[in-house]
C-alpha cells in the first residue's frame, strides 16, 4: 500500500465520488484488505468499525459501485475512490450520504448535486423506448437522424446569432436547446453521454493541444 498513511488503528478514511458527476457520494473507512479488494474487483469494499469485518457497497441493496480509480492526497491520509455507482448511494435512498445542507436545506440544494447532463439523457433514453403522445422528443425520433441532426445545425446557429447579438440570456437558452439536441442525437446513434465526459476528462487531464 504504498503512499497510504493507516492510523493506528490500520484504516484510512475514504472519499466516494461519482466519476462522472463530481458528486461527493459517501465517506468510509478502508483497511488494507479493504483496499486490496477494491483495487482486485474493482468494486468499492470498505471495512465496518461497528461490525469490524470487511463489506462491499451494494451488495445487499444490489448498487454496486464501480471504481475507477483510487488516489490518496498529499499526506497519503486520505483517499478519494471514483465510482460509477448502480444506483443511489446512501441508505434513505438518495443518491448521496450528503443529502441535507446546514446553509441551504437540502430541496434547494439539491440542484448543485444534480447530474443533469446524464439525467436528461435518462429522459431522452425513455422517450426513444416509450414514446408518448404529444413528446417532441419521440417526435424526433420518429423523424429520425436527418430531422435530429438539421435542428442540430439550426439550434447552432441559433447560439452564435445570440452570441453575436451579445445577449447572455439568449446564449444560455440556445445552449441548452443546443446541447439537448445533441443529447438526442446521441441516443439515436447509441453513443452513451458518459463516451463524451470521458472524453472531456482526458482533455481535462492534459490532452490538450499545445497553445503553439
Amino acid at each position: 500500500m504504498q503512499g497510504i498513511r493507516f492510523d493506528d488503528d490500520g484504516l484510512v478514511p475514504a472519499i466516494a465520488q461519482d466519476a462522472r458527476t463530481g458528486q461527493v457520494r459517501m465517506l468510509g473507512y478502508m483497511n488494507q484488505e479493504a483496499v486490496s479488494e477494491t483495487i482486485r474487483t474493482r468494486t468499492l469494499h470498505f471495512y465496518s468499525r461497528s461490525r469490524q469485518k470487511l463489506w462491499k457497497k451494494g451488495e445487499s441493496s444490489g448498487n454496486i459501485h464501480h471504481v475507477t480509480d483510487i488516489r490518496h492526497d498529499c499526506d497519503g491520509d486520505t483517499l478519494l475512490v471514483q465510482v460509477v455507482p448502480d444506483g443511489p448511494t446512501c441508505h434513505t435512498g438518495a443518491d448521496t450520504c450528503f443529502d441535507d445542507g446546514l446553509i441551504h436545506p437540502s430541496d434547494s440544494a439539491s440542484g448543485a448535486y444534480n447530474d443533469v447532463l446524464t439525467s436528461l439523457a435518462d429522459v431522452i433514453a425513455d422517450r426513444r423506448e416509450n414514446p408518448a403522445e404529444g413528446s417532441y422528443t419521440s417526435y424526433l425520433f420518429r423523424e429520425g437522424l436527418d430531422k435530429i441532426d438539421k435542428k442540430i445545425g439550426e439550434e447552432s446557429a441559433e447560439v452564435i446569432i445570440a452570441s453575436k447579438n451579445d445577449d447572455d440570456s439568449a446564449v444560455a437558452m440556445e445552449s441548452a436547446d443546443l446541447i439537448y439536441h445533441l443529447l438526442v442525437m446521441l441516443e439515436a446513434r447509441q453513443v452513451p453521454v458518459d463516451a463524451v465526459l470521458d472524453e472531456l476528462r482526458k482533455r481535462r487531464g492534459g490532452r490538450q493541444a499545445s497553445p503553439e
